[in-house]
């Protein structure tokens, strides 16, 4: 078959689909009121077959149905699909040129009126028999007595599951038949019988905690505090109770936890977000303005109420600044977070976002002695080696934060960094004699003698002499001192040069070797005395001065036996689930206990305690899956070691040379 008629096999077959889809919607909506899941299965089958057999309809007859309705094609359409001869071809080509203005949007139509039936006695078929299954179970004596959740629960016998939630959720109240429910956290759920006056002795409510709950006139009553399972007429239903979650802060605007604002910039974006899952009942900006340089620093606090928003879960607040509405000025710092508190009765959930800064930086000295000391850029009392790793990591997050950095604001703060790192490693290598040059060598004299001659020197002057021509040796340490001392002016050389090239993800382990060095050098005159001193027992102000000793606690220690780490009643009770032997009596109080104590997944705890309802109905199949959720509480026990005494007397040590034991 040619393109030309395959294409207007579609066409027609679209049209022929527009005329029947109605009908196939039709039929569908009364399986849909009914909900009824082998209704539509019929209908979806109805539907297949439908659409199939058009298809085979156009494919064989479409052509033939064109010549009728169109008179412009001269009932010569057949030659769409095999023109042998040339004037069959020259046919074909007219055809070609007169088919798109022939086959309009109207003919389509027409020809689906005529070779497709609308399908409305199928719908009528469809909704008789949709009113024969409503009307079959229930009978003429039933219909409309029940509606929406009652009828299920007339079902599952007559027992309705009402909950309340928490009235500061905000949530309406809701009943349903026994089924598995998500509720809020400290909801109401009560459980109703109907008929509960006539039949006292209703089988109760049983808990997985345990509890029973008794069903009569009065409804069964359980507020949720964790999830559970509840089982009645021997089928369990999970109600997963939803905990109340703190407010979650999301500021959009600035990007980094840093910003520096440029030297042209003449305002500032903050934007910010607040969700709850129930409701905001407070949020605030909080801004701390910081003016002016080492112990001439002013602090200035305000805070600001982000405005409530027509969704009470959500506060979405954003503000463009102008500089001279935030107070700042060259040389100032701006900080800000947001704290945000939901209406939770007696424990309110309170978030706060990390610290955002704004930074305006002042204008740079110009002068060549300003920019050859770097300690005026930076007070002296900021630099630490613990300092130069955190603004290398704040580096690296910002590149990985945000990929399209600059190259120039990359560069600066590298090179800022490595700033540091030299004035830091000067300031240690001054105790080896350095002299407080950039380019200095701090490697030592170990690391450069490369010649066999050069090291026997090295090691024959280390033993026997001393040379004072060595600037190490004008110092008053030893030399384990100044081997940490070089180990971490090396490590400090090898991240500056790192910075220096701008490449600060090789730097930081040279850096954090650095910091370990300088942790030895501040630890190594650190002494710990165990204190030994006799500290005797309090005695009560009525015994003092009086030389009555009587009820005196003795101040000898007595040590203290390993705790166990699983307590006896559980070993019992594992030892007895090993066999098929009786259970300790009221085991199951202990095994619930230890559940809630030691497991803290919610999923594995309602599984533990499905086994521990299990074993109590009789169930000896159960038992090793009980013991292995008990044992899977334990978990890994610290091992501690008992001393035992041991005399070590003239006969004991030849008992032990002689074999004894």
């Amino acid at each position: 078959m040619s393109a030309a008629a395959e294409g207007l096999h579609q066409r027609i077959h679209r049209a022929l689909l527009r005329r029947r889809a109605p009908a196939w919607l039709m039929a569908a909506l009364p399986w849909l009121g009914l909900l009824s899941l082998p209704g539509l299965a019929l209908w979806a089958v109805w539907v297949v077959f439908d659409l199939l057999r058009l298809r085979r309809k156009t494919t064989q007859h479409g052509l033939r149905w064109l010549d009728a309705a169109v008179p412009a094609l001269e009932d010569s359409s057949a030659l769409l699909v095999n023109a042998a001869t040339p004037i069959a071809r020259l046919q074909q080509r007219r055809l070609l040129g007169r088919i798109d203005a022939a086959l309009e949007a109207p003919t389509l139509q027409r020809i689906a009126r005529q070779q497709a039936r609308n399908g409305w006695p199928l719908v009528a078929f469809s909704v008789a028999a949709a009113a024969l299954v409503w009307a079959w179970p229930q009978g003429p004596a039933g219909r409309g007595v029940q509606t929406g959740a009652a009828p299920q629960a007339a079902v599952m016998g007559a027992l309705t599951v009402h909950v309340a939630p928490p009235a500061y959720t905000g949530l309406a109240a809701f009943e349903s038949a026994p089924r598995e429910l998500q509720v809020p956290e400290h909801s109401r759920v009560r459980w109703c019988l109907q008929g509960a006056a006539s039949a006292p002795a209703a089988e109760p409510i049983e808990i997985s905690d345990g509890t029973r709950l008794p069903l009569g006139p009065d409804c069964a009553t359980w507020t949720a505090s964790e999830s559970m399972f509840w089982r009645w007429r021997g089928v369990r239903y999970t109600l997963r109770v939803v905990a109340d979650q703190a407010p979650t802060i999301t500021v959009r605007v600035p990007s980094e936890l840093i910003h520096t604002l440029g030297a042209t910039e003449t305002s500032a974006r903050i934007a910010i977000s607040v969700r709850d899952d129930y409701l905001i009942a407070n949020a605030s900006l909080h801004l701390t303005l910081a003016r002016g340089s080492g112990e001439n620093v002013r602090f200035s606090d305000r805070e600001l109420p982000l405005p409530r928003s027509a969704d009470p879960r959500a506060r979405d607040w954003e503000k463009t600044w102008t500089l001279t509405e935030l107070g700042i000025e060259p040389g100032d710092d701006l900080y800000f977070f947001v704290r945000a508190s939901d209406n939770a009765p007696g424990r309110v959930h309170i978030s706060t976002s990390p610290t955002y800064t704004l930074r305006l930086p002042g204008p740079q000295a110009a002068s060549e002695q300003a920019q050859a000391l770097p300690m005026l850029v930076k007070p002296e009392n900021l630099r630490s080696q613990r300092q130069v790793i955190i603004d290398t990591e704040q580096l690296l997050a910002d590149v990985k934060a945000n990929p399209r950095l600059a190259a120039a604001q990359v560069r600066a703060r590298s090179e800022d960094i490595a700033a540091d790192q030299a004035q830091l490693r000067r300031r240690y290598g001054q105790f080896l004699g350095e002299e407080s040059s950039l380019f200095g060598d701090v490697r030592g004299h170990d690391e450069h003698a490369g010649e066999a001659g050069a090291q026997e020197m090295h090691e024959v002057m280390a033993r026997f002499g001393h040379s004072h021509d060595q600037a190490e040796n004008a110092t008053l340490f030893d030399e384990g001192t100044k081997k940490i001392l070089r180990r971490a002016l090396a490590a400090m050389w090898d991240a500056e040069k790192a910075l220096r090239a701008i490449t600060p993800q090789p730097a930081l382990p040279f850096e954090y070797r650095a910091l370990e060095a300088i942790k030895q050098l501040q630890q190594a005159d650190r002494i710990y005395l165990h204190r030994t001193a006799f500290v005797p027992p309090p005695l009560r102000e009525d015994k003092r001065l009086t030389g009555d000793v009587m009820g005196a606690r003795s101040y000898r220690r007595v040590q203290g036996a390993m705790a166990e780490g699983v307590p006896a009643p559980l070993l019992e009770l594992m030892q007895a689930l090993a066999g098929d032997g009786p259970l300790p009596a009221l085991w199951s109080t202990s095994a619930r206990a230890w559940i809630r104590q030691r497991l803290g997944a919610e999923e594995d705890r309602l599984a533990a305690q499905r086994a521990v309802q299990d074993v109590l109905d009789g169930c000896a199949t159960c038992r090793p899956a009980l013991s292995a959720w008990l044992r899977s509480g334990v978990g890994e026990t610290a091992v501690r070691l008992q001393a035992s005494a041991s005399g070590n007397t003239a006969f004991t040590q030849a008992w032990r040379q002689a074999g004894g034991r």
